[in-house]
Parts: structure tokens; sequence; C-alpha cells
């Protein structure tokens, strides 16, 4: 769970989102339509088909009509001469009108996640004055060679999520292109082609069959980042050395053993994916990237670092997660600028003094290690927001200390997959804490202080042994997740529980109205009671335990005649 969120962490993945979005800031309320509309978003309207009042706005420069339902682009897009920018991506068109061909001024062009046919391709290539093209999850099969002849001024071509196994040559007419993607296609070999494209900042080929990298990579020395995670390589080429403007490097889940001397020329490394290969061993000439931010080395055998790795001062992302480590290396202790820190998974049971020296530390995972007590150095991270203790393996946690109220920055605090039969009274206290995954464990019952606890956002309880929820659990006003299946619950029943938070809330309140109602009935009775001289309320309440009459009834009795009147024993 903690490796997937790290994961979406990564540079590459918010470049990739941003190579998906547009290069604008789309507004929130629809433009006021005149003669003298230069940008428009219609997008995520569920239009059928493009809208004629659009069409007739001649001046237009900038159009969004993504995600929407439309089918076909009409003869009429040609009046848009001033466009430049045109997203039709994830809609339902199969065919492209030669019209499209028209539009002499526009630069960029996303038509992805279409079911376009790939004979309507060719009039892309008549758009001669395209910068930015964006194919991605088209069904391509190859590319049209005309797109490759005419289109001179590309310089972003998107085309990830294909079935594409090469590159027509005439791709080396590509010659200022800067950006290519060719993830999730079924490139079984380097394409050569690319390595003459000598502008190349940004390639990537994560997620295909490739093998090899050829030699000839070192001659894209402007390269910045490349992507080649999740192939089948077994060893790269010592020309990588020579792109000594490389910054992002993701290898991640191949089949290394080592990484080539010459990688210790690339001394503008910030960001470096090893994880899921065969390293055991950090490669000595990482610890000479004093640049980098962060560092990928989940699952590659660890089980020690390197001395020299306390160099990496500059690190703020660190995956250790799913290695053989059995204590936690002090020497990261050091590492002062750190902020994501990711230990799951190895056999970890104690924590360093030297922990609180993390002082910008915001997230922490340590999920599945052989820990026999919650860890107390933790409560020295003042920063901490994110915490992962949950225990899909190794040694069970049974209650989690009321110090760990001292973390007073906690958004969100996991502890899933252990045996806590209770929770501390102290979350109650903690202003910021937005989620708290208590699922399967044996919770019993929560403490009433939980109320408190007015940021709460989720609470996840499925899979423990509670019967009785709060009285005042409907006043945490921001709780929009509460689950609570494969609980033996009574109050709320079941029934009700499975009907969700409104329901829950509902019987809640009802039960409060009920225990005030009771209560009224009660004080007016008492006041009766007092009022008309029963006694005080507590000793009536006594003689009727005891089955005797009132007080008053006792004094006012008279003594019959021909009985003795028996005494007390001294």
């Amino acid at each position: 769970f903690i490796f997937e969120l790290f994961s979406k962490i990564m540079s590459k993945d918010l470049l990739k989102l941003q190579e998906h979005s547009p290069k604008v800031l789309l507004r929130n309320d629809p433009p006021q339509v005149t003669d003298r509309t230069f940008f428009i978003d219609a997008s995520n309207q569920s239009l059928t088909a493009i809208p004629l009042e659009i069409l007739a706005l001649k001046e237009l420069e900038e159009v969004h009509l993504e995600n929407n339902q439309i089918e076909a682009i009409p003869e009429d897009i040609q009046q848009l001469k001033n466009v430049r920018i045109l997203y039709l991506n994830k809609n339902k068109l199969h065919d492209l009108c030669l019209e499209l061909g028209t539009l002499s001024n526009l630069e960029g062009l996303d038509l992805s996640y279409n079911p376009l046919l790939s004979s309507s391709l060719p009039v892309i290539s008549s758009l001669r004055s395209l910068r930015e093209l964006r194919l991605y999850q088209t069904d391509l099969r190859e590319i049209p060679i005309l797109i490759c002849k005419s289109l001179r001024h590309l310089e972003l071509l998107g085309l990830a999520g294909n079935h594409l196994e090469s590159l027509p040559k005439e791709i080396v007419n590509q010659t200022k292109l800067r950006e290519i993607y060719l993830r999730k296609n079924q490139f079984k070999e380097f394409p050569q082609e690319l390595c003459v494209l000598y502008d190349l900042e940004i390639i990537d080929l994560d997620e295909n069959k490739l093998t090899a990298i050829p030699e000839e990579i070192g001659n894209l020395t402007r390269l910045q980042k490349f992507y080649v995670a999740f192939n089948n390589l077994t060893f790269l080429p010592e020309s990588l050395g020579q792109c000594r403007e490389i910054s992002v490097l993701d290898l991640s889940h191949n089949l290394l053993h080592s990484i080539p001397r010459t990688f210790s020329e690339l001394l503008e490394m910030t960001e470096m994916g090893l994880s899921g290969n065969r390293l055991e061993k950090v490669p000595r000439l990482i610890c000479k990237w004093t640049s980098l931010h962060l560092l990928y080395l989940r699952d590659t055998g660890l089980c020690a670092l390197r001395r020299s790795f306390k160099r990496l001062d500059n690190l703020r992302f660190l995956d250790l997660s799913q290695n053989h480590l059995d204590h936690f290396p002090k020497l990261i202790c050091g590492l002062k600028n750190l902020e994501i820190l990711a230990m799951d998974d190895n056999q970890i049971g104690k924590l360093p003094l030297e922990l609180g020296l993390l002082s910008k530390l915001k997230i922490l995972g340590l999920s599945g290690n052989e820990f026999s007590s919650f860890p107390e150095e933790i409560f020295s991270l003042v920063s901490l927001e994110k915490l992962y203790m949950g225990q899909d393996q190794g040694s069970k946690l049974t209650q989690v200390p009321e110090h760990i109220g001292k973390l007073q920055s906690l958004k969100e605090l996991y502890v899933e997959n252990n045996h806590l039969e209770f929770l501390p009274v102290s979350l109650g206290t903690m202003p910021n804490l937005e989620v708290l995954d208590c699922r399967h464990n044996l919770l019993k019952q929560l403490p009433n202080a939980i109320c408190q606890a007015q940021g709460l956002k989720e609470l996840l309880l499925e899979n423990n042994l509670l019967t009785h929820l709060p009285e005042n659990l409907d006043r945490l006003v921001n709780l929009k997740v509460l689950t609570l299946m494969d609980n033996p619950m009574e109050d709320p029943p079941e029934e009700v529980c499975a009907q969700g938070n409104e329901a829950i809330w509902n019987h809640l309140k009802e039960n409060r109205r009920k225990k005030i109602m009771v209560t009224k009935i009660q004080a007016w009775w008492r006041g009766t009671m007092v009022r008309k001289g029963f006694g005080k309320y507590e000793e009536l309440i006594k003689t009727r335990k005891k089955g005797k009459t009132s007080p008053k009834d006792k004094k006012g009795k008279k003594v019959e005649k021909g009985k003795p009147v028996k005494e007390k024993k001294k």
C-alpha cells in the first residue's frame, strides 16, 4: 500500500500527468461567448457533437473539448482558422475529417483515448505547424509514414499505450523532437532511430520488452530524463555515462545486477530508480551523487547500507522497503532533509534514539517489520504527517501508546492488521488527524474521546469485535468514510450500519433523544417525590431496593395494642 503511495510521488508521474494535461489553466466557469473569444473550455459537458456556437467563433485560438461523447469532427471545423490548441482526447472519435488538415495554425493536438481508425490518421500530416501531437491509447499498430515525413516542427510526440513494435525510419526527420513517450507498447528492441535525434531531452520507454540499449544512446548528450522501467534489461551501455545532463533515470524492475562505472560522471542526477533489480548492495558510485533528491531501492536484496551513503544529505525521498534489513541504519538519521522514508517489509525490530534528528520527515513507512511493541522513538518526529504501522506480515502490535498524542501534525495513521484491543484516548487531542485505519484488529470498543478528533475524514474499522459506537460519533462533522463491515454490531444494529453513515447518525441521534427524555422523566419524578416529603431521592431508591416503605410511612406507623414491641439488639 505504501509503495503505491510513494510511487505516485516520483516526478516521472508528475511529468506524465502534466504531459497529458492542457498547457493552460482551465477555467471553472464557462467564459462569456462573444465574437472576440480566444479561449473556450467545453470539457466534461457530455457533448455528443461540437456545438455550432463554438465553430462560429472564428477568432478562437484554444479549444478544450476533452472528456465528452463526441463521435465526429464536423466539416465546419475549418472555420477555426486561428486555432492553435485543440484538445479532443477522451471522446468517441473514429474518423478524422479532411477539413481538420486545413487548420494551418494548429500547434497542439490531442486525440488520445479515442477509437481512431488508422486509415484516417494521414490527414494529420497536413498540419505542418504542429509542435505537440498526442495519440495515447488509440490502438495504433504503426505510425503513418506520411506523418513522420511531413511534420518537421514536432517537439513532443505522445504514443504511449498502443501496440507499436517499431518506429518508421522516417522518424529521423523529427530533428526538433525534444520529448517522446512510448511506454506501454511492444518494443523488443530500442528504436535505433532515436539515437540520431540529438535534441531529445525526454525518452519514456517504460513497460515494454527491451533487452538492451544500444551504445549509440551516448550520442544524446542533451538527454535529461530517461525511463526504461519494467523491461528485461540485463546490462546498461557504458556510453550512457556520456549523457552528462541526465537528472532523472528510472531503471526499476529490470534484471540488473550492477550499473556501469561511467555513471559516476552523471553528477546532475536528482532522481534514481533501481527498485526490483538484484543489486544486493548499494552501488558505490551512487554515493557520489550528492544532488540526489529521490532514490528508489525497493526490493533490491539489500542487507545493509554503505558508510558513504551518509553523503546523500540532500535526499528528500528514500525507499528501502522489501529488503532484508534486520536493523534501522543509524546513518539514515543524518539525512536531515529527508521528508519521506519507506522501510516497510524488512526485519527491523527497533528504532535508534537518533530518529528525532529527522526533523523534516513527513511520511514514515514501517509496516511489515518485527516490532514487539509500538516504537516510542517515533514520537520525537515533530513534523510527521503520515505513519504506516500496518502488519500484513511480521509481529503484531497489541497497543498504541497514549504518547501518540505528541504527534500533533499527524494527518494519517495506519495500524491495520494488528492485535489492538483498544485505542488511546489521546487520539481525541490530535486536531489534524484525518485518516485512521484500524481494520483487521481486535477492537471491542472505541474511546469516547475519538469524538473530539474533529478533523477526522476516514475511520476504517472493518473486521474487529465492535458491538457499540460512541454515542456522540456523529459529532464528527467532517467524517465522510466509516467502515464497519465484519463487526458483531448491536448498537447500531448491523442492518443500520449497512445503510451507511446517514442511517448510523440518525440512529445515534435517536438514542441521544431517548436518553435525554429518560433523564428528564427521572428528574421530574425525583423532584415530585422530594416535594411530597418522601425523603431524599437517594434514600427513596435504597428503601425501594430493600422492599421497605418510605421513611414517612415508617415514622407514622403505630404499634398495635396487645403486641409487645421488639427491642433492638444491643
